[in-house]
Order: C-alpha cells, then structure tokens, then sequence
C-alpha cells in the first residue's frame, strides 16, 4: 500500500476554517479550534437572526401604515380590519411602500375600504 501524507487536507481544512473567521477578534481568527467554535456559533444566530429579520420588517411595515393611516383619521387596526372586509388583499409591505411613496394611492385604498361599512 503506498504511504499517504495528509499535510495538504489539514492545510486546506484549516485554511478554509480561518478564511471563514476572518475579523474576529483574539484568537478566534488565528486558532483553528477556537475559530471553529465561533464559526459555528455565528452560523447559529445567523440563521436565527435571518428568521427574526423576518419579524423585524413587519412590525415597520406596520408602524409605517398606522402613521399614514391616521392622517387620514383612521387607525391601523381598523385599516387592516375594513381591508380584509372589503377584499382588498394587499399585502403589508406593499401597503407601507404606498404610504410612503404614494400618499394619494394609499388614500384611494383607504377611502376603497371606508366605503364598506
């Protein structure tokens, strides 16, 4: 059997490991065992953090639809509730992106939806 040396796998391994925990701070970017530790706790709250992004951009969406919402004497609340009645099915992003874009559309929606009772 021939002999195999391993010196370039490890090398690799640990090149690729430390490229990952590039800008860490102390031994986390230039010890491997410690740099893999942090890698996979950053992957951890990365992957949390994307779904609570999530969360993050609904609730401005929602802030952003109530102010715009009450110039025209109306509440957030009552807005979503008078949508859902009259079959408007837009969505909460776009209805922010109207209130701060296109103030006129967005109170042509909301005039839409004070027409049902």
């Amino acid at each position: 059997m021939t002999r195999v040396k391993r010196g370039t796998t490890s090398l690799k391994r640990r090149r690729n490991v430390l490229k990952q925990a590039k800008g860490y701070r102390f031994g986390r970017s230039t010890k491997e065992r410690q740099a893999k530790e942090a890698i996979v706790h950053a992957g951890v709250h990365a992957f949390g953090h994307r779904r609570r992004k999530k969360g993050v951009f609904r609730r401005l969406w929602q802030i952003k639809i109530n102010a715009a919402a009450r110039l025209f004497g109306i509440s957030y609340s009552k807005l979503i509730d008078k949508l859902t009645k009259s079959n408007i099915e837009l969505d909460r992003k776009v209805l922010s992106q109207l209130a701060q874009n296109n103030p006129t559309v967005f109170g042509k929606v909301v005039a839409k939806a004070n027409e049902i009772k």
